[in-house]
């Protein structure tokens, strides 16, 4: 009975450590699933209703911020005096505007408006008092993200991004190519790096850095650059499954099960072993009698 309660004891810490080395890997492949299946939900609403009237008139209204973003002397400080952030490019009433694609890392996220924990914990945040995405000149839009979450990737490798390397912006039915051309790393505090040109079309993704310390900001920018090839969804993309994730979900049942056996299986009483064990105490008994 002792050896069945250590056996027990162990299966159940075994049991633990493993849900907790697996954790992270279920939770990161939960959200990109999800990332995933925003992403081609918002794919299947712009095939679904191909107008292209409203689609162009969702961009000029993009058009009509950014100017007035571009007028204000610090619109990362003074965008709260444009009515309507919220409503811009916003097709389907989630806050989600478009989604970004890194090939290189890895990775496809939705962009959400706004920069709340919210947002950021699972996807690319828009920071409120930058450009729209619409391509267009004299726009500065900044992307940011979470790094070296253990629920979710999103922008932990984006330090592997190198000048030349190349990132694409799908907003509404238009897809934007941007070429990185400056890397920087710079305090929370200097907004220089962020600022409007007038001249040109920029995209910085930012997060924070070094990793998991997060005293400064990484600052990855892209210039736009030709090139509009748009991604084609399917449904099964959605809810593709990886190997990795389903062989410790597979395992984990059976583990459980053998603990559940171990747990309720009953003591079996060995008669033999009992009936010599009975029969030594007689006869040394019997001669403990006898002197």
């Amino acid at each position: 009975m002792k050896k069945n309660k250590i056996t027990l004891i162990m299966i159940l810490f075994f049991f633990i450590g493993l849900l907790v080395l697996l954790y992270p890997a279920i939770s990161s492949y939960y959200n990109e699933k999800v990332s995933t299946k925003a992403i081609f939900n918002y794919e299947s609403l712009l095939e679904n209703n191909p107008d292209q009237e409203k689609y162009q008139k969702m961009f000029e209204e993009a058009k009509i911020y950014n100017q007035k973003l571009l007028n204000l002397k610090e619109p990362l400080i003074e965008h709260d005096t444009i009515d309507g952030y919220k409503n811009i490019l916003n097709i389907n009433n989630t806050g989600m505007m478009g989604y970004l694609t890194i090939n290189k890392i890895k990775v496809e996220l939705p962009i959400y408006h706004g920069t709340s924990q919210e947002v950021l914990g699972t996807s690319v945040g828009h920071l409120e008092g930058t450009s729209f995405p619409i391509g267009e000149k004299g726009t500065h839009t900044v992307l940011s993200a979470h790094r070296g979450l253990p629920s979710s990737k999103l922008f932990t490798d984006l330090d592997k991004l190198e000048i030349g390397d190349n990132f694409k912006l799908t907003i509404l039915d238009k897809t934007f190519n941007y070429e990185v051309d400056k890397i920087t790393i710079v305090s929370p505090k200097e907004l220089d790096e962020v600022k409007i040109d007038k001249d040109s079309d920029y995209i910085t993704l930012l997060t924070c850095t070094p990793y998991g310390i997060n005293t400064h900001r990484l600052l990855v920018r892209g210039k736009r650059v030709e090139g509009n090839k748009k991604n084609t969804y399917i449904s099964t993309e959605g809810y593709s499954v990886n190997k990795l994730i389903v062989m410790p979900l597979v395992a984990l049942p059976i583990i459980l099960t053998l603990f559940l056996v171990i747990l309720f299986k009953p003591v079996k009483r060995n008669y033999k072993d009992i009936y010599i064990k009975e029969l030594k105490n007689k006869l040394n008994g019997r001669v403990y009698e006898k002197k």
